[in-house]
């Protein structure tokens, strides 16, 4: 597997690469595949917890009841319940809107067939089927732990990308972010490591930056 030094030395060319802009650009993990027959339905569709954070992903919970009310209490992004999921469904062009908001949905598991009746067609594609959550869940648990998540997903592609963090954030942080990501995916390739053919780290605006080919020493 790459080295923490390997890693660093791509994420410092990543951010030399490229220009100051008026906005936070995002860091990105991009790794491409090889000897994978993506006609045999290859993808990956992973949630991975990270353990640095910057920015944290939006959450929107679909509850009603006393779960409504807890979610509120704990501050979610988002929190509709079942009148509001119709009304969506009703409209799928705010539907669209409302979706993109959010990285993540988590759902009461007493309302999921609502969500699929109404949203299901929209939310599937794009990944986001909500996280049933048990009526005796703690939500701020549930809240903290997807705040701190990406979703790495890819069908049928012999290549994936994803944030791992954005240029705020110091290099070590970013290093460990990307080990994170990589051992998610390589458990999940057919053979594992052998699958990767090419890791490249560049920021939002800025040019892709290759594994070097040697490292001197290792980063401690």
């Amino acid at each position: 597997m790459i080295t923490d030094a390997q890693l660093t030395e791509m994420v410092q060319a990543a951010r030399s690469s490229t220009k100051e802009r008026k906005f936070k650009q995002s860091v990105e993990l991009i790794i491409t595949f090889k000897d994978i027959d993506v006609k045999k339905g290859f993808a990956i569709n992973e949630v991975v917890q990270l353990p640095k954070t910057s920015s944290p992903a939006t959450v929107c919970i679909i509850a009603t009841g006393d779960m409504n009310q807890k979610a509120k209490a704990a501050k979610a992004d988002s929190v509709i319940g079942t009148e509001e999921l119709e009304k969506f469904g009703a409209n799928k062009r705010e539907s669209r809107k409302f979706i993109n908001k959010y990285d993540f949905f988590l759902a009461d598991t007493k309302v999921m067939p609502t969500v699929g009746k109404t949203l299901g067609q929209l939310l599937g594609p794009r990944g986001k089927m909500p996280t049933p959550v048990p009526f005796d869940a703690s939500i701020e648990a549930f809240l903290e732990r997807f705040r701190s998540c990406i979703k790495v997903r890819t069908r049928a592609s012999l290549s994936i990308s994803s944030k791992i963090g954005d240029v705020s954030m110091d290099d070590a942080d970013l290093v460990i972010n990307a080990h994170t990501v990589l051992n998610a995916i390589e458990k999940k390739l057919p053979n594992g490591e052998k699958n990767m053919k090419k890791i490249l780290i560049k920021t939002t605006m800025g040019k892709p930056v290759k594994q070097a080919q040697e490292v001197k020493k290792k980063y401690a």
